[in-house]
């Protein structure tokens, strides 16, 4: 009897129970047409992580960009005012770039750190061209190098021709005394004929002009005074006794170290503006990025709600029959 009851009862909720499952309801329901792309395969949780480092990073490359404005403004005045100290040397004796000479050194002014765009491979690029150009069988060119990117960089290929190589220079402010006893270093301990000097001329924030400037030994420039490429210093009264082979010496020696001095702080001026420039394009970037972050976040969560909206829905309609 119990038995019969309940094949009776069975038999009266039989029209409540859909013979077809739920998820076939589910899936005939949500076709592709009604889901955003890429909604199911990413979670609101990996969204908001991707978010919350975007936001960080943005946050890094804003204070960086501030940190690289206040740097600059500092030295953009030393890097003007110590233009005047090299001027009177290109007035004096020219500049004479295409000279040829056996023994050349090529001094590359670079940066130690990162993040400011190609501003060291542009110097690395014009010391190679240099280097190649000056190269031969009877020709000798070797590398001073100040700053650590410039020195990653050539030691890959050019490391049996790297002097001298010098980090860590802006670490500090640097003034003149300190640059000449580095010029006086350098000057020591290697043979040349012509210090090419390669450095980036500061222009503005957002622009700077590769440059080389020249500095000749004190034989070579008595021999081109001769020639008359030079301006000779017989037509200027000197005062003293020394001879006019000193007097080239020591205006080699301060020549160099005013041509030194003003590269280090236009290269400084230069890397500054760059990562000002390189740190204000990352934060757009990231802005950018956070915008299509919030996008695909919310996209995803309203496809996460529309989802349990279409389960509810058809677990009741299959319980109405």
């Amino acid at each position: 009897m119990a038995m019969a009851a309940l094949r009776r009862e069975g038999k009266r909720f039989v029209p409540l129970i859909s013979p077809t499952p739920i998820n076939a309801i589910r899936s005939s329901l949500l076709t592709e047409e009604h889901v955003p792309v890429g909604a199911r395969q990413i979670s609101t949780q990996v969204v908001r992580n991707r978010m919350r480092s975007v936001k960080n990073i943005q946050k890094i490359t804003k204070a960086m960009k501030m940190v690289a404005a206040s740097k600059l403004r500092a030295i953009q005045t030393k890097a003007e005012n110590s233009r005047g100290l090299w001027q009177p040397f290109t007035a004096l004796f020219g500049d004479a770039p295409s000279v040829d000479v056996k023994k050349n050194v090529i001094v590359t002014v670079c940066s130690d750190k990162g993040l400011c765009g190609g501003i060291n491979s542009t110097a690395v690029k014009i010391s190679k061209a240099i280097h190649k150009l000056n190269s031969g069988p009877d020709k000798e060119s070797k590398y001073v190098v100040l700053g650590e990117k410039a020195k990653a960089q050539l030691v890959r290929d050019s490391k049996k021709d790297i002097e001298i190589c010098i980090t860590e220079l802006q670490k500090n402010p640097l003034n003149y005394t300190q640059v000449s006893v580095l010029a006086d270093d350098i000057l020591k301990n290697v043979e040349y004929d012509a210090l090419r000097i390669v450095y980036n001329k500061f222009q503005s924030v957002v622009s700077f002009l590769p440059t080389m400037a020249t500095v000749l030994s004190p034989e070579l420039v008595e021999r081109e005074a001769e020639t008359g490429k030079l301006q000779d210093l017989g037509s200027y009264e000197v005062e003293g006794g020394d001879t006019q082979s000193e007097i080239l010496q020591n205006l080699t020696e301060f020549q160099f170290s005013c041509v030194m001095f003003n590269a280090i702080l236009e290269s400084a001026c230069s890397e500054q503006g760059a990562r000002m420039s390189a740190m204000d394009s990352s934060s757009r970037n990231a802005g950018e990025m956070l915008d299509r972050l919030s996008l695909t976040y919310n996209r995803t969560r309203q496809a996460s709600i529309t989802t349990e909206l279409i389960e509810i829905i058809s677990g009741a309609s299959a319980l109405q029959g």
